[in-house]
């Protein structure tokens, strides 16, 4: 029996993530909420970026009374020099940088006919080119403190070939192109590099764009019954953080409930 609805404690406990220094991308609401939610419920030093100033907020404060309380720093990821500039100086308040997961995106739907030069870069910035300049700001702290995590957060649609979503789906694919990369320039540094590719995941922001009956159909061609929720994203998250994912390095992680 799959519950949708699971509180923290009956998840995993990882030891190895106490204390630790983690920086999330786009954490405000959706997938990155229920990431920031777990790694503050496992005792880590939680950072997070946003665009989003009033769901950020309203995050911090409903979880206020955590052990260590996560903190917010407003930031548009697609300012690449802001944004570097604004991680500089996360890392330098936490003291060094453990865990990273780039995991802010924006699957806006276009038609072939609407993109523009314009509109496509805009769509890389947005879903792939900070998460490599973010990777780029933190390995010095990581290969400092002698290794990291960074989780890359990729998606099943292009192995889908969903429609209406070819940039989005671009930059997706690219994602593990550079996970596998990254993974080899700094293995040697104790640094793991993996991608997470979640499948539909039931957030208030894919709500906008499914009826029940479209949710019916993402369900029936799922293997498994039910609805994946932020939290078994945040789970295989924190796994692939931990160090008992110590050899687990340049692979996908899926978490779609087989869905094909």
């Amino acid at each position: 029996m799959i519950r949708e609805k699971e509180t923290l404690a009956e998840r995993a406990s990882y030891p190895s993530l106490a204390g630790k220094r983690v920086v999330v991308s786009g954490g405000a609401s959706g997938i990155g909420e229920g990431i920031v939610e777990g790694f503050v419920s496992q005792g880590a030093a939680v950072v997070f970026v946003d665009v989003q100033k009033a769901e950020s907020e309203a995050l911090v404060e409903r979880l206020a009374n955590a052990k260590v309380p996560p903190r917010f720093h407003h930031c548009d990821i697609t300012d690449i020099d802001g944004y570097m500039g604004k991680l500089n100086g996360i890392v330098g308040d936490l003291g060094g940088c453990d865990v990273l997961i780039n995991n802010a995106a924006s699957d806006d739907r276009h038609s072939l006919s609407d993109v523009t030069s314009q509109y496509w870069d805009d769509r890389m910035a947005v879903n792939l080119k900070h998460q490599f300049f973010a990777a780029q700001a933190v390995v010095p702290a990581m290969k400092k403190a002698g290794g990291g995590s960074i989780v890359n957060l990729g998606s099943i649609s292009w192995h889908l070939g969903l429609r209406d979503l070819t940039l989005y789906q671009t930059a997706k694919a690219a994602i593990e192109g550079m996970t596998r990369s990254l993974a080899r320039e700094l293995g040697r540094d104790g640094i793991r590099v993996n991608t997470i590719l979640p499948g539909n995941v039931q957030t208030p922001r894919q709500m906008r764009w499914y009826t029940p009956e479209g949710e019916a159909e993402i369900v029936e061609a799922q293997c498994l019954d039910g609805r994946i929720q932020p939290c078994d994203i945040a789970a295989m998250a924190m796994f692939l953080a931990s160090d008992d994912a110590r050899f687990c390095t340049a692979h996908n992680y899926w978490v779609d409930a087989g869905w094909r």
